[in-house]
């Protein structure tokens, strides 16, 4: 992609720009204005602050929506706001209850991305006659002239690169996507800001689950209804060791909190939902070499590889340093039409987390991934 603050010389299309209210995505607005993109802003409402508890703290805040439609009064464009409700509660908001109460550790960013950014508002960005949709995220499309294909790579920035959930973009929605940020470091992102005098050059990057902006898991998971049974800890071998709190309060390698007495610190290393049982194990058992995957995205243009066996880098959390792994599509025919694969890492990693995603890099371009089992 052409550098967007040099400017450009015609007309490039219509973006849709999908408008938080905060520094990056409002940059990502100048950054296709300047490289010659008739935009339009819109900020997508999901869900009640009052309703989730969150005291307007939130990306869904009214002081959130104000900046981004000052953002793009300064720019001179227009600005919308669309109602994803629903949407959100249905495929964000359950899944995220749904997988706690089960035991497991979601990701919501990566299902809001998936059903809202990327699917819902693209169909928005049509019905308006856009040719493109633009996010702040931290990541690159760039187009490979010899394959073909659009590929999905890592930001030049690789502490705030966001690549990880971002995975199951298809190569058709990389074709129709742009991250104009993703070029950038986060310094220059607000310096560009500083230049627009924009109203939110200097406003705080967002640090939790954007429903969630205080972190206390139980506090909404209880507002949402769910509560889970006391239960017993007990040891690989089978021994009970004390009681827990509901699984929905655990995860993978967790030791703080557990209250468990003992000579040896102890870790969560498996969360059983069907005997409501947490097992318990010294820190060396949360290391395992292998992992299965469902819902297997991919990014290539064939819609899969060519190959039934890969040789890449993994990476099983956001925050985690990828792997050297052997990736095996073991299952073309899942419930949901999708692969599954398994993935065999070189060196055992510490406490794969089913709910997580495995994410497939070869180098800084992402493969695809899916959701661990």
């Amino acid at each position: 992609m052409t550098d967007a603050l040099n400017g450009a010389d015609e007309y490039r299309g219509r973006a849709l720009i999908a408008m938080s209210g905060g520094v990056d995505s409002s940059v990502a607005a100048a950054c296709m204005m300047r490289d010659g993109y008739d935009c339009i802003g819109m900020t997508m409402h999901l869900y009640d602050n009052e309703t989730a508890g969150t005291d307007g703290r939130t990306c869904c805040s009214l002081s959130d929506v104000e900046d981004a439609k000052r953002v793009c009064e300064s720019l001179g464009i227009d600005h919308y706001t669309g109602n994803f409700r629903e949407l959100f509660s249905e495929r964000v908001i359950r899944n995220f209850t749904e997988s706690y109460k089960n035991g497991k550790t979601p990701n919501p960013c990566i299902d809001c991305n998936r059903y809202l950014k990327f699917d819902a508002l693209d169909k928005r960005a049509h019905e308006l006659g856009c040719d493109v949709i633009v996010t702040g995220h931290y990541a690159r499309v760039i187009y490979n002239a010899a394959t073909g294909e659009y590929e999905l790579h890592k930001g030049l920035d690789q502490k705030k690169d966001q690549s990880y959930v971002l995975y199951m973009l298809s190569h058709d929605q990389l074709s129709r996507t742009r991250f104009p940020i993703g070029e950038l470091n986060k310094d220059r992102t607000r310096m560009i800001a500083e230049e627009y005098g924009f109203v939110n050059s200097h406003k705080a990057d967002s640090q939790d689950i954007c429903f969630i902006p205080d972190g206390d898991f139980r506090g909404f998971l209880a507002r949402q209804g769910i509560t889970c049974p006391h239960g017993n800890f007990v040891s690989e071998s089978g021994e009970v060791l004390g009681e827990h709190t509901g699984i929905c309060n655990y995860t993978i390698g967790q030791r703080k909190g557990l209250g468990i007495p003992a000579l040896h610190p102890w870790f969560v290393k498996e969360i059983r939902p069907l005997s409501n049982e947490i097992v318990l194990s010294e820190n060396d058992a949360l290391f395992t070499s292998e992992l299965t995957a469902r819902d297997v995205c991919w990014t290539y243009k064939a819609g899969r590889p060519d190959r039934d066996e890969i040789r890449c880098k993994a990476r099983i959390r956001y925050h985690h340093k990828e792997s050297d792994a052997t990736v095996y599509i073991t299952n073309k025919d899942d419930e949901d039409g999708s692969d599954r694969i398994r993935v065999v890492f070189d060196e055992p990693q510490r406490a794969i987390t089913s709910g997580q995603a495995v994410v497939l890099y070869d180098g800084d371009r992402v493969l695809g991934g899916g959701t661990i089992v």
